[in-house]
C-alpha cells in the first residue's frame, strides 16, 4: 500500500478547496503577509533613527510591535483568530498570566537593585589596612 490513506474517505475530499475559496486564501495570505511586512518595516526605520526616541518608548514601540506580530501570527497562520471564544480563553490566557508575571518581575527586580544598589553605595567602605593588610 503506497502513499497517504486515511480512514475517513470523506477527509481527502473535503481538504480540497475550489477556485474561488483558493482565490479568498491567498488575498488573506497576502494581506497578512503585507501588514507583518509593514509593521517590521516601521521597526527598522525606528531602529535606524533610534535617536530622536527615549530607550523606554523604544522598548514599548518594539515589545508592542513584536507581540502584535506574534499574535496576528498565532491568529491568521495557527488559526487561533476563527476558534470559539472558549479555546481561545483557554490558550491565551496562561501566556497573558506569564506575560504580567514577566512585567511584574521586571518591576519588582528593578526597584530591588536601585535600592540594593543604594544601600551598598551607603555602608561604610572597608580598606585593606583596617584589616592589617591581609586578604
Amino acid at each position: 500500500m503506497s502513499g497517504f490513506h486515511d480512514y475517513d474517505p470523506g477527509y481527502e475530499f473535503l481538504a480540497q478547496h475550489n477556485e474561488t475559496e483558493g482565490k479568498q486564501k491567498r488575498k488573506q495570505l497576502w494581506k497578512v503577509f503585507w501588514i507583518l511586512l509593514v509593521i517590521t518595516l516601521v521597526e527598522l526605520v525606528i531602529g535606524f533613527y533610534n535617536s530622536s526616541f527615549s530607550p523606554a518608548l523604544l522598548k514599548v514601540i518594539f515589545i508592542g510591535g513584536t507581540l502584535f506580530k506574534a499574535y496576528y501570527i498565532v491568529a491568521e497562520f495557527m488559526h487561533l483568530g476563527h476558534e470559539n471564544k472558549g479555546l481561545k480563553i483557554t490558550i491565551l490566557v496562561p501566556y497573558i498570566v506569564f506575560i504580567l508575571y514577566l512585567i511584574w518581575i521586571c518591576l519588582v527586580e528593578g526597584v530591588y537593585s536601585k535600592v540594593y544598589r543604594s544601600f551598598i553605595n551607603k555602608a561604610p567602605q572597608e580598606t585593606s589596612a583596617e584589616h592589617g593588610g591581609h586578604h
